[in-house]
């Protein structure tokens, strides 16, 4: 099984930005470890700041694996652009996010992503990324 994990704008901070939010540990921390724990599984991750790298790589990976987790960040509430992405491929998107956005600033509530997807978890802290790899198996 290959799954990809695509994290979009600012999670590259993760450990160090508002570790109230988001908890103290790295993603690349936390990747090992999801490693470690599904050893039957090719993994593969890419992070970017920047909207169009995250659509290619939706659009690289769409095709050929069994699944993406797609933390798009900030962009969930604004790209219609990953939105359109995530219609656009074949292999199922799992809509991934660390906080409940829902209990966060209301314009958090709108989702791009959410209605092309084949499902959506949040507010588990990193754990959402294994309940999102669970939701594969």
């Amino acid at each position: 099984m290959k799954i990809s994990i695509i994290n979009g704008p600012n999670l590259n901070l993760l450990g160090k930005r508002e570790p109230e939010i988001y908890g103290s540990q790295t993603f690349e921390e936390y990747f090992t470890t999801l490693q470690i724990q599904f050893p039957t599984i090719e993994f593969t991750y890419f992070q970017s700041n920047i909207e169009g790298e995250l659509i290619d790589k939706i659009q690289e990976y769409g095709f050929s694996f069994d699944g993406i987790i797609l933390n798009a960040g900030a962009y969930t509430h604004t790209s219609i652009g990953i939105g359109d992405a995530v219609k656009a491929v074949t292999t199922p998107v799992v809509e991934v996010h660390i906080s409940n956005t829902f209990s966060r600033e209301s314009f958090r509530h709108q989702s791009y992503i959410s209605g092309n997807a084949k499902g959506v978890i949040l507010g588990f802290g990193l754990k959402s990324y294994e309940l999102a790899i669970q939701s594969f198996l």
